[in-house]
């Protein structure tokens, strides 16, 4: 076995351009899976994140209300009361359109809406200055808001500045009772941090909407997110006796399903790339062919010297692993680096995948020996006097 290493060495050193042209079908094939894997990997953590960080505990309930059927904001939260060890937080959210402004300074694209006190709780989000929304404002319909970092920082420069001040969103004034930590370390945009938040029954007033069509809640255990949707839908078409009047949506089968996508993307990508690495085996056969032929007389002498058909077959099979091998080892180099650059300049923390290393190596090498064989096989069978005739 050793010996038949340092064979199948010599030989592809003693002929390297060839050797390299072998190789490259498996080094650009090892490269593009663990490329095209690990880019795909790396944009979907990404989606996956964002996605989560809406709230994997959270259901959303998204309602038509008619005037013969509908479902009150009295009738969500008594419906909250009864369940309190299933829910844990409920608001409603009424999105009012309209421009955030002060003074000369105004803002379009700010996410206006009416929430309730549980809402920075449910969001995760802490508060860098003042206080959240309370019951009492929505009960009173305060004119009080919280705002984003981002808002805060457009408009007043600070949260600490921000913080008293009356900001007007449709003419209205609003008072800034609390400002939310920044949420992206990138805020040239706004992002998640260009909203304001007010008490919901302000917001009804303002968007002129007597029924709540929006509500989020948050469940305790989310290994029966199934359960507690079917109770939500329930309840629902006991109001409605129609399931087109209502959609329950859980934030966490969404992102299973979201898991789901990934892995037959990957999957697939992975599985295109692999068609290259099935090239390059063809390549490999081929060159081991060449190379059969031209130590043919080699072949004949050894056989001649008593050489057993299984050395001979186990050499050449030994070097076509050997090509198969250097050539994933360089395509993982390769792919490892390109990924990392890719990744830079897309924006993504890319890093190479270990199953897609591990597999994409495994079937460079199983390449090398499936296809290595028949060439070796020939070999093999060469009756040593044709071999030592040959020229």
């Amino acid at each position: 076995m050793l010996q038949s290493f340092k064979l199948a060495i010599k030989s592809i050193w003693s002929n390297k351009m060839r050797s390299f042209l072998t190789m490259l079908g498996i080094i650009i094939g090892v490269a593009s899976v663990i490329i095209l894997v690990s880019l795909v990997n790396a944009y979907m953590s990404y989606m996956t994140e964002s996605f989560a960080s809406m709230g994997t505990n959270q259901i959303s309930v998204n309602l038509t209300n008619l005037p013969s059927r509908s479902v009150s904001v009295e009738e969500m939260y008594e419906f909250y009361g009864e369940h309190g060890d299933t829910f844990q937080q409920m608001s409603p959210s009424v999105r009012v359109s309209g421009t955030v402004k002060h003074g000369a300074d105004t803002m379009s694209s700010t996410s206006v809406t009416g929430v309730s006190e549980e809402y920075l709780e449910i969001k995760d989000y802490s508060l860098q200055a003042g206080r959240g929304i309370q019951y009492a404002d929505i009960a009173a319909r305060q004119k009080v808001c919280v705002i984003g970092a981002y808002v805060a920082s457009e408009l007043y420069g600070s949260a600490e500045k921000a913080l008293g001040e009356t900001v007007k969103i449709n003419g209205y004034g609003f008072q800034i009772v609390g400002v939310a930590e920044q949420q992206e370390e990138d805020m040239d945009d706004g992002g998640t941090d260009d909203f304001l938040w007010m008490p919901y029954s302000s917001a009804v007033k303002m968007a002129r909407n007597a029924n709540i069509n929006s509500y989020t809640l948050t469940i305790s255990d989310l290994t029966r997110v199934s359960d507690y949707k079917t109770m939500i839908e329930n309840f629902l078409y006991e109001k409605f006796k129609n399931d087109d009047l209502y959609q329950v949506t859980a934030m966490s089968e969404m992102l299973d399903s979201l898991n789901s996508m990934i892995a037959m993307v990957s999957a697939g990508l992975g599985g295109i790339a692999g068609i290259s690495l099935l090239v390059a085996g063809v390549g490999v056969m081929n060159i081991m062919l060449v190379s059969v032929t031209e130590r043919t007389r080699e072949i004949g002498i050894r056989k001649a010297l008593g050489a057993k058909r299984s050395v001979i077959l186990q050499q050449f099979v030994i070097e076509a692993a050997v090509t198969s091998s250097i050539g994933g080892i360089l395509g993982i180099a390769l792919g490892s680096i390109a990924t990392s650059a890719v990744g830079a300049v897309a924006g993504l923390h890319a890093t190479p995948t270990p199953a897609a290393v591990i597999v994409s190596f495994s079937v460079s090498v199983g390449i090398g020996l499936l296809f290595g064989y028949m060439p070796a096989s020939r070999a093999a069978k060469l009756n040593p006097i044709d071999a030592l005739r040959s020229e």
